[in-house]
């Protein structure tokens, strides 16, 4: 984790926070009712570049999960949900993204962007753009959500409206629960400034002596006390089933107990968000994991990047922590509502299912279910999976039939971001108990999966399982599991590629897809790509697969190229890449030269992208559109045309520089016929029809729904819960 010392440059760098009139993506909703959006929406970036800026791009991306909280039609605890995910998302954009502008601020303020922004003028767009979308999500929040709520008997009730009777139990609670695990840290001559945690919720207390002297002046004294995350942050009312308030509230009112002899003047709850950016000098680490765990340890103590206070805070308050936690004004955000919204999922668990989603059960395909083994069934034909609305159990019967089976030989398999309970990994300790040969490559610097990774690595190898950490310099993001079986004389090779981590309980939210093959080409490059990982192999020709660092990048350069002669000569041409993020400007080159040669090229990018379509003599023949629903846009497809044989990739990479150059990457084609026209049938032309959950990205970095007119509403990712939409 860098460094980052804070200089004069800081004051210099930030410019005064403008007023910007309110922007939303789409139709913001007002009590419940549609509102039109102004028409002066500000721009994404600088206007005179080819690219748009990254970061303002993932705002963008964060206000269209907003979208979905301010959308009437939603279930009130799913908007609820989206409330919440935009505050998670926020924290990690802070921990990571805006902690590294902050240092390059600090290190070279002269630095620009692709889109020619400094670190500087990043930082200000970022928040003006951001407090204009908390306003937002706070008016969602207490004006449509909870109130909502309490129609259904859930509500959070201001203390001073509760009865006596509850009073006395809360006070109960809070001298018998609360009480004796609060630590008052006070700051004076004697006692340094209190270390406080990252993302914790902690209330601020001016305390002054409570004494007899009425000419008496003190100077108010600072304390800081941090809420337990351990206890509830809603505590339920006794004698109303949902009705509930907010720890803070009961704490502030008690806190004089916590202060005996003096006065409290002052009690307001803050929050503060820190550098957790890790960066290892692999090459100088003796232990990768010992490593990483001592990168996480010190995770703890990254610089502060954000506060957010309420708007009651004292000015004097204020500005005794920005002087304490070395932050200024620009650093500063005030919340006119709750901090933490994420607590609030605690609704999510109640029993109110006409509040969320109709639940859904992912189907098994019958390509599987009329086999006995899976190694029957892969035998037989190549079998795609399409997350979630098909099952991932038959990945995980997989691998446990592969530990159980006394024919399999040996086990070889990536992990990114498993979960904490993962029957993947208790299926690869079962192999290696049993005697197989269990090789795993486990990513420690999955961010903010480390230490699940960690503790997993440390039970696979107390097993026996061979890990490995990677290449020096590199994560491995590839997504592939590799069954060796003795078949009578024949050594048989089963393969699994797929999009997604093997983590079953995101494979219920992420749309993802899956190949099984026990194709000869497909195995043998999984040999060949699992020697490299895990040995000195320098393997730079593979059959099938595109692998990043090797060939990705060029493979999808030529790829690109080659629509260009072909539209060129006359034949069919056409690209469509349907990715998480677009950022690398060495592809989004090639797509401009692709545009300008007049190849029609339809792009979904759930998040970030850097490319702008629709420019006159650059991108004219560009559409990028973004789907943000029910289920989080995962999966990675690359179509080509190529003349009407027409080819299809799926696989693990983005089109991010980090993606190409930086990581270990499998993208894999796809060559069964049916599979195939599955492919652009199921997901292709049922994602590009979508005029509900859809976005077009403008050349200005703003993003614009689908005019509907006499269209009917058509929502890609609930025609495909339908069970016919997979037959």
């Amino acid at each position: 984790m860098a460094t980052k010392v804070r200089g004069e440059n800081r004051e210099t760098m930030l410019l005064s926070l403008d007023a910007l009139p309110l922007e939303m993506n789409g139709d913001k909703h007002q009590n419940g009712k549609a509102e039109t959006v102004p028409p002066e929406r500000k721009a994404t970036g600088n206007l005179d570049s080819p690219y748009l800026n990254r970061e303002l791009s993932w705002i963008e991306f964060n206000s269209r999960v907003l979208d979905e909280a301010l959308d009437p039609t939603q279930p009130l605890l799913e908007r609820l949900k989206f409330l919440s995910i935009f505050s998670t998302n926020l924290d990690e954009f802070f921990m990571v993204r805006v902690s590294g502008l902050q240092e390059q601020a600090e290190a070279n303020p002269a630095l620009v962007s692709p889109d020619g922004l400094t670190p500087g003028l990043q930082l200000r767009k970022i928040g003006e753009r951001l407090r204009r979308l908390l306003e937002v999500q706070m008016r969602c929040l207490q004006k449509q959500v909870l109130p909502g709520l309490e129609k259904y008997g859930v509500r959070i009730v201001p203390y001073a409206d509760i009865s006596e009777s509850q009073r006395d139990k809360l006070k109960e609670y809070f001298n018998e629960r609360i009480f004796p695990i609060l630590t008052p840290l006070s700051v004076d001559l004697s006692h340094p400034f209190p270390y406080i945690s990252n993302i914790s919720l902690n209330l601020g207390i001016l305390v002054v002596p409570d004494k007899d002297k009425p000419n008496a002046v003190f100077e108010p004294r600072f304390a800081r006390v941090k809420l337990p995350p351990n206890v509830p942050r809603l505590l339920k009312l006794e004698g109303d089933e949902n009705h509930y308030v907010w720890i803070e509230e009961v704490v502030s009112r008690h806190i004089a107990g916590l202060f005996p002899g003096m006065k409290v003047l002052e009690c307001q709850p803050f929050r503060i968000t820190r550098d957790a950016d890790i960066e290892i000098e692999e090459d100088e680490a003796g232990d990768l994991l010992k490593s990483m765990e001592q990168q996480l340890r010190n995770r703890r103590f990254g610089f502060c990047v954000r506060l957010e206070v309420s708007p009651g805070m004292s000015e004097a308050m204020l500005k005794l922590l920005c002087q304490a936690l070395d932050m200024d004004e620009h650093d500063v955000y005030q919340i006119d509502g709750p901090l933490n919204i994420p607590d609030l999922m605690a609704f999510y668990k109640l029993e109110l299912p006409d509040l969320k989603d109709e639940p859904f059960a992912p189907t098994t395909p019958k390509t599987i279910t009329k086999f006995e083994t899976m190694f029957d069934a892969i035998r037989a034909h190549d079998i795609l999976l399409h997350h979630p609305y098909e099952s991932f159990a038959p990945v995980v019967e997989f691998l446990r039939q592969a530990a159980r089976d006394p024919h399999v030989l040996a086990i070889k398999q990536t992990l990114y971001r498993v979960g904490k309970d993962s029957p993947i990994v208790e299926a690869l300790i079962e192999a290696a108990n049993r005697g197989k040969q269990v090789a795993v490559l486990v990513e420690l610097k999955a961010r903010f999966d480390e230490e699940n990774n960690i503790q997993w690595a440390r039970r696979m190898e107390q097993a026996g399982v061979h890990v490995v950490y990677g290449i020096v310099g590199l994560k491995t993001h590839a997504k592939v599991a590799l069954v060796i079986r003795q078949e009578g004389d024949v050594i048989r090779r089963y393969v699994h590629l797929g999009t997604g981590n093997y983590n079953p309980v995101t494979s219920r939210i992420y749309t993802d897809t899956g190949l099984f093959t026990a194709h000869p080409d497909y195995g043998a490059d999984a040999t060949d790509l699992f020697n490299f990982l895990t040995g000195y192999s320098k393997q730079n020709r593979y059959r099938k697969l595109l692998v990043a660092p090797v060939n990705l990048r060029q493979s999808i350069t030529e790829l690109i190229r080659r629509e260009i002669d072909h539209h060129e000569h006359g034949r069919p041409a056409g690209i469509f890449a349907k990715c998480n993020s677009l950022t690398d400007t060495g592809i989004a080159e090639e797509l401009y030269a692709a545009s300008r040669a007049g190849v029609a090229t339809d792009m979904i990018v759930r998040g970030v992208c850097c490319l702008k379509p629709g420019l006159q003599d650059r991108s004219e023949t560009i559409r990028v559109g973004s789907v943000v629903g029910r289920f989080l846009e995962h999966s990675r497809i690359y179509h080509f045309h190529n003349g009407g044989d027409d080819v299809l990739y799926l696989g693990s990479a983005d089109l991010m520089n980090r993606n190409l150059d930086r990581r270990v990457e499998v993208v894999f084609p796809i060559e069964d016929p049916k599979i195939k026209k599955r492919i652009k049938r199921d997901i292709i032309n049922t994602m590009m029809a979508d005029n509900v959950k859809m976005r077009w990205l403008q050349s200005d970095g703003t993003y614009e729904r689908p005019r509907l007119a006499d269209e009917k509403p058509f929502n890609a990712q609930a025609e495909l819960l339908k069970p016919a939409a997979l037959a």
